[in-house]
């Protein structure tokens, strides 16, 4: 049943963010875990490995294991959260968290791991697309929301930009068990700050609509198949099982589209999907989600294996990024109120796609351009990232809030997968297996570089078409004054 709309602690909408900050801390928590997680689990993988006896598709899984259950089934719990309230489901996957968490320490086999990490992940997919959800509904103007969602959002950049400092600071004094118990305080903080901060959901913001299981099933099926068919392609290990799993994806993502185009209450009313501001929002987190992937796995190798530098030099090189990243958030606001939402969705969405096209045409000159293409893209992603979740969730009834913001992770997910996929799979084409070799030739560099140039170009391309189709839904929206900026925060 829904938690009843009478709870003392439903109260008007905050007029500020410091009115708020006890939800808002315990929402940024749960970003907090989203991007901490793998990127401390990370750079603890060889210790895991020696640890476990574990082989190196074993390490792959650890981390796959998360990201496939995560990426799988926030549609379905997204409907769940809608039907039976955004913050039970996700008070439910913060319990589940801190328990899996804990159970780390009785860990004994690699497989026991990944059956933690999968647990993790089905508690992320509870969580995780109500941590936008939430702070959504919080808030009823615009302005509120796009500085909630930029609070939120810079808690997870901290943490994806200390992650891998943390990691290796904890294990050269702890065992890496750590990593991965540390999510359970996380989770309390979390639980504490949602339970005390934000009211149970209204009773006319949630809706009566049977689960669509067969949907479920088949969504899940689709997300799973594309997060796992790259995967299997790049590492080359069985063609044919990648081959047999990618028809079987194609099989699931034809039989989801007609069960939610029949079914009277479908998982996911696809209706709803194309109208303007949810398929516009949508195609620029899936392009920026994109570029991203691409301009992040190639700029690794690049710098790492054909211009030779050392991981310590080619983790400062990535630091510009970061900085961008995290001093940008205080210019969200302005710059959103400058130029309105959907302005700001296009243009910073196409900001990421100019940074890939900058590195895939002129890395190949010297880093000022890799610099470059690290900030367009670090300075579009900070803006894209908060305002076209908002977007899709303004396009949406009060009632889907849930199911839009997992669609906003999923679309991000699967344009990753999809981005490395397609990077790796080029490069492994025109290089071959000498990528890892110690000692680049000439020879080598001059083919890497080429297959930096096709791989960028490639994924540009994708990218771009996806702004492209964003540009051509919104101009189906009304127009839309731009975002009031109040004085006070």
């Amino acid at each position: 049943m829904p938690e009843p709309s009478s709870s003392p602690l439903v109260t008007a909408s905050p007029p500020r963010l410091r009115d708020a900050w006890v939800a808002l801390a315990g929402l940024s928590a749960v970003f907090l875990f989203e991007m901490l997680d793998n990127s401390v689990l990370n750079v603890a993988l060889p210790t895991i490995g020696r640890d476990l006896t574990a082989s190196t598709a074993s390490l792959q899984w650890v981390s796959g294991a998360y990201s496939v259950a995560f990426g799988g089934l926030m549609l379905l719990f997204g409907a769940v959260a809608d039907r039976f309230g955004r913050r039970r489901v996700m008070l439910v996957g913060l319990t589940l968290l801190a328990v899996v968490s804990v159970l780390t320490l009785y860990v004994a086999s690699v497989e026991q791991l990944i059956a933690v990490r999968a647990l993790m992940g089905v508690a992320a997919a509870m969580t995780t697309p109500g941590s936008m959800a939430l702070a959504f509904r919080l808030f009823d103007r615009d302005d509120l929301r796009v500085r909630a969602l930029t609070v939120i959002s810079t808690a997870g950049l901290v943490g994806l930009a200390a992650g891998p400092t943390i990691g290796g600071f904890v294990l050269a004094v702890a065992p890496w068990q750590v990593l991965i118990v540390a999510n359970a305080p996380i989770a309390v903080i979390a639980w504490i700050g949602i339970r005390a901060g934000i009211g149970a959901d209204e009773r006319s913001h949630l809706h009566r609509d049977r689960i669509d299981v067969l949907g479920a099933v088949l969504g899940t099926a689709t997300v799973v198949g594309v997060l796992v068919t790259p995967t299997l392609f790049v590492t080359g290990t069985d063609v044919a099982a990648g081959w047999g799993t990618a028809a079987a994806t194609v099989t699931a993502a034809i039989g989801f589209v007609i069960r939610e185009r029949t079914a009277r209450q479908p998982l996911l009313d696809l209706r709803l999907v194309a109208q303007p501001l949810v398929a516009s929002g949508l195609a620029y987190k899936a392009a920026a989600g994109l570029a991203m992937a691409g301009l992040s796995y190639l700029a690794t190798l690049q710098l790492q294996f054909a211009w030779g530098w050392p991981p310590a030099l080619a983790a400062v090189a990535m630091l510009p990024q970061v900085v961008v990243l995290l001093a940008s958030g205080r210019f969200v606001g302005p710059f959103v109120h400058r130029v309105g939402l959907e302005r700001a969705a296009w243009m910073s969405a196409a900001a990421v796609v100019s940074g890939l096209a900058v590195f895939a045409l002129l890395s190949r000159f010297g880093y000022p351009w890799v610099l470059l293409a690290l900030v367009l893209v670090a300075a579009g992603m900070r803006v894209v990232g908060v305002v076209a979740g908002n977007n899709v969730l303004r396009g949406l009834p009060a009632d889907r809030t849930s199911i839009g913001a997992a669609l906003v992770d999923t679309a991000s997910e699967i344009a990753t997968a999809v981005g490395i996929a397609a990077t790796g799979t080029i490069l492994a084409a025109l290089v071959g297996g000498g990528i890892a070799t110690e000692h680049f030739t000439p020879a080598l560099v001059a083919s890497f570089q080429q297959a930096v140039l096709i791989a960028g170009s490639t994924i540009t391309a994708l990218a771009a078409a996806l702004v492209a189709v964003g540009v051509l839904r919104s101009l189906h929206l009304p127009s839309q004054p731009a975002t009031q900026e109040p004085s006070h925060v």
